[in-house]
């Protein structure tokens, strides 16, 4: 156990951090799980910018790290693509 009073308010103000970011991760990872499950292209237009934008503000605040939200960002677009281009095929 830590002995200094600052190193003990350090454990605690990181544990705090740590489930504060731990949060946000889990709530990210969730919405991505239900988008990649979408089949409408409605749905996945509608909720392509609040995922790109979710990712951002978590790779802003160092929750993520910025490649991996690079690599999110771009397989969120691809589902994107992916789902509007036959749509558009078949009119």
């Amino acid at each position: 156990m830590a002995n200094h009073k600052s190193s003990i308010k350090r454990i605690r103000s990181t544990e705090t951090k740590r489930e504060h970011n731990r949060y946000y991760a889990k709530t990210m990872r969730n919405a991505l799980r239900d988008f990649r499950a979408l089949t409408s292209v409605d749905e996945v237009k509608a909720k392509t910018s609040t995922m790109v934008s979710m990712v951002d503000k978590l790779a802003k605040h160092h929750i993520i790290h910025k490649n991996k939200a690079a690599n999110l960002k771009s397989q969120i677009m691809m589902k994107a693509a992916k789902l509007s281009v036959p749509a558009e095929a078949a009119k």
